[in-house]
């Protein structure tokens, strides 16, 4: 079983010093991870297979998921596959062609160089593999494991009583306590071949942080009161048809949130449904503009179960017993018998919190330039947010947020946007001149609103 916990992130935008929020004299770009053209071209891909997963298992709570957290557990047990099934998982993570070994550079790469971006954000990323003593680690995929993952393998007899305590410590260590618990008398399997796990943590504290005595009780969706935090301030923000888009960065600003909020009549369905990688990486540019800001303190916890979402998505043959071609994982030919991950994020006036353990058990066999507006932000309705390391725009955590009393019940085991419309209208540059023919990728200013084209 593979099994992964995650923190949760908001998404971090790519932004040149030049158009800083918080440019000072004297201030250093925040360190970048350096990418090659081909790596920028599969982390949109890997994006791209974040927006596809969320869509499958967003549902109408509030809910958060770590799709990176996916991709380093089926990575390394992508080592062991073969065939038809490496293929599946490798085309469902975004890496074509690229292949099994593409994967093992990028989660190399990420877990070596995040947590090292911002001296104020705290970033840890771990794995384990928890092995049943009847049965044994190949010699090649351990060694990829340990080489390109860090993981940590041992062999344990799943039926001494100390396991469950054992794998259940591993959870709450590397994820500083907020995921205390992953398995419990009725998920833990004595007679699993294997449980793999990937935690990741994820603690930031906002550069400009909320003022605790501007939270006030507010009306959320028309309904419930919530703590409404609330700031004024330059801010990274744009706008399009369907949303008004909010990143509000951590630390030194290598990594950020950026809050995706439906306009009136538009729900979070009809903004993630046109999101891909392509369009994020388009989104990771945006102007500073004055905003007033409202949204809500809060905190999110769930389990979310993986096998069919994972299936719908493109690799069904992993968890089929008759035809997973997994020979290169241990001395049995295995199938991923289940999957799942259980993430939480916890959000408020410093910053953000998070952590998530994926599972996968297996078995054998626009604006006018001379007239500057002043905006409002206030996230008083179901909104989507994302989680990001800023120079690359890689997604850690994506989530949204549909109120207290739209939250998923707590997880048993544990304590507790769509392309732009080109516009009909006359369109203009930032510098105010018409344009002569319809925009195309970029900013520009149609009926007095920047907005961003594809």
């Amino acid at each position: 079983m593979l099994k992964r916990m995650f923190p949760v992130l908001l998404a971090a935008m790519l932004l040149t010093t030049a158009n800083h929020v918080f440019a000072q004299d004297g201030y250093n770009e925040p360190p970048q991870i350096s990418l090659s053209q081909q790596e920028r071209q599969l982390i949109e891909s890997n994006n791209d297979f974040a927006f596809r997963l969320f869509r499958e298992v967003r549902g109408n709570v509030s809910r958060v998921v770590s799709p990176l957290s996916i991709t380093y557990a089926l990575g390394m047990l992508n080592n062991g596959a073969a065939g038809l099934t490496q293929q599946e998982i490798n085309q469902t993570l975004g890496f074509g062609e690229a292949g099994a070994d593409a994967i093992n550079q990028f989660c190399r790469k990420m877990l070596t160089e995040s947590p090292l971006l911002d001296e104020q954000t705290r970033v840890m990323i771990s794995n384990a593999i928890f092995i049943n003593e009847p049965y044994h680690l190949l010699p090649a995929f351990q060694e990829k494991a340990e080489t390109y993952y860090d993981a940590t393998c041992q062999s344990r007899n799943f039926a001494d009583g100390e396991t469950m305590d054992v794998i259940n410590q591993w959870g709450s260590d590397h994820t500083m306590d907020m995921i205390p618990r992953i398995l419990t008398e009725q998920s833990f399997r004595p007679n699993a071949v294997s449980y793999l796990l990937d935690a990741v943590y994820f603690k930031g504290t906002w550069t400009l942080k909320f003022d605790k005595n501007e939270t006030k009780d507010e009306s959320f969706n028309g309904g419930e009161l919530v703590p409404m935090m609330h700031m004024r301030n330059q801010l990274y923000y744009a706008e399009n048809n369907d949303c008004q888009m909010l990143a509000l960065p951590y630390g030194s600003e290598a990594y950020r949130m950026t809050i995706l909020l439906p306009r009136e009549g538009k729900t979070v369905g009809d903004v993630v449904a046109g999101l891909d990688g392509r369009q994020w990486s388009y989104y990771q540019w945006m102007p500073l503009e004055d905003v007033d800001v409202k949204l809500p303190r809060f905190e999110t916890m769930n389990r979310i179960e993986l096998v069919e979402p994972m299936s719908a998505i493109g690799m069904p043959s992993a968890f089929d017993p008759y035809r997973a071609d997994i020979p290169y994982y241990c001395d049995q030919p295995q199938y991923i018998s289940n999957m799942f991950q259980v993430a939480k994020i916890r959000l408020d006036e410093e910053g953000t919190e998070a952590a998530a353990i994926t599972v996968v058990e297996t078995e054998t066999t626009s604006i006018n330039p001379q007239e500057p507006k002043h905006y409002q932000f206030h996230a008083d309705r179901p909104f989507l947010y994302i989680i990001s390391e800023q120079s690359t725009g890689a997604i850690f955590f994506i989530g949204q947020y549909a109120g207290e009393g739209q939250t998923a019940p707590e997880p048993d085991g544990v304590s507790a946007p769509e392309a732009v419309r080109r516009p009909d209208s006359d369109a203009y540059d930032l510098g105010g001149r018409k344009l002569s023919r319809e925009p195309g990728r970029g900013l520009y200013i149609n009926e007095g609103r920047k907005v961003v084209g594809k």
